[in-house]
């Protein structure tokens, strides 16, 4: 069978190169971020295209998926809408204009109507509004509808993540496969990010400029060199603990300032990683927040993947949100491959 698929909000290419991985051809990715260019298409075989979803056309995607067996819709509409963080903030009855996305993605589903759906996204968006209308869209048009929550360690993500998956198909029942990993055996932060090289806070690493680590001011480097892995902020001296953390309203806030256990799957990675007081970020041994690169492995990108050219100048904030809304690369190709079992299935059906 010739397979094509395309990735709706690509990104730096996390869902993409999955797919990949799997065996599965992305021909394109769509994104409004034209920095990710250079990291989509370094890294994949695949085509970026600069474009809002929601101004694409039928007629480009029919160009793009032209002559293959199985036309493939894959895509994670930004999710900060959605985040636990978000909801906290927002007030009741507000609509963020990024919920429209979701509502874009369907859209180009019902003018398209590809064999396979894959949509990848926060675990809250399972209560929201906005992802009950997209189910029902889908099932309208007669696609076999399959989400669930899925934990990222069972398919090789070095990192304490679920996330929503959602998967559907016009001619067969499809759903994820079965975890291939055992908690007894989850890829581990030291199995990830060992080898690399050791830097201090604010150093860049000679072989590789995305292993940076931010600079740290004295006093919290006396807070991370009294930071125990897995740890909190509670085993310094009292006058290293902030006064936000003295307040019984603070003391629930035990992640932040912590560092990584070296033989568990790390704490998820948000955008915001590669700051120490941002959560349980801190190196398990050096005295430091995890770098740039630490961050990209542990979201299961290749060491060697490529997120700038080597004459573009780091942008911490930028790539640190690159990397953290990425899909796990992991995942994705368990996705893949969920696909290409649905495929199988369908084949041996048809033989009968």
């Amino acid at each position: 069978m010739k397979i094509k698929a395309i990735d709706l909000f690509c990104g730096v290419g996390g869902l993409t190169h999955g797919l990949q991985l799997a065996g599965i051809n992305v021909v394109a990715g769509f994104d409004i971020e034209e920095s990710c260019c250079y990291p989509y298409e370094i890294n994949n075989k695949s085509k970026f295209i600069l474009s809002d979803v929601a101004k694409i056309t039928r007629e480009e995607i029919d160009l793009l998926l032209e002559g293959a067996d199985v036309k493939i819709i894959a895509g994670c509409a930004p999710c900060q809408p959605f985040s636990l963080y978000s909801q906290r903030y927002r007030k009741d009855g507000h609509k963020d204009d990024k919920w429209k996305l979701l509502y874009s993605f369907a859209n180009i589903i019902k003018e398209c109507l590809p064999d396979i759906v894959a949509m990848e996204n926060v675990p809250q968006l399972k209560h929201e509004e906005v992802f009950l209308d997209f189910v029902n869209t889908l099932e309208c048009l007669k696609y076999n509808v399959y989400f669930d929550i899925v934990f990222c360690p069972d398919y090789g993500v070095p990192q304490q993540r679920k996330r929503l998956v959602l998967l559907a198909s016009k001619t067969s029942q499809i759903t994820m496969i079965s975890p291939e990993i055992s908690n007894k055996n989850y890829k581990t932060v030291r199995q990830a990010i060992e080898h690399l090289p050791p830097i201090q806070a604010g150093e860049i690493c000679e072989s590789d400029k995305l292993h940076q680590a931010s600079r740290l001011s004295e006093k919290n480097l006396k807070r991370i060199k009294q930071s125990k892995p897995g740890r909190t902020w509670r085993d310094w001296d009292k006058g290293l603990i902030l006064s936000c953390h003295s307040k019984s309203s603070g003391k629930s806030y035990s992640s932040v300032y912590g560092r990584m256990s070296w033989d568990e799957v790390s704490p998820t990675i948000t955008t915001q990683f590669y700051g120490l007081g941002n959560g349980r970020f801190g190196h398990p041994e050096q005295d430091r927040a995890i770098s740039l690169r630490e961050g990209a492995i542990l979201q299961s990108f290749p060491p060697d993947y490529q997120f700038v050219s080597n004459d573009t100048k780091i942008n911490k904030r930028k790539l640190g949100t690159q990397i953290g809304n990425a899909v796990p690369v992991e995942l994705g190709r368990a996705i893949g491959l969920s696909i290409l079992k649905s495929l199988e299935v369908d084949h041996e059906e048809e033989k009968k």
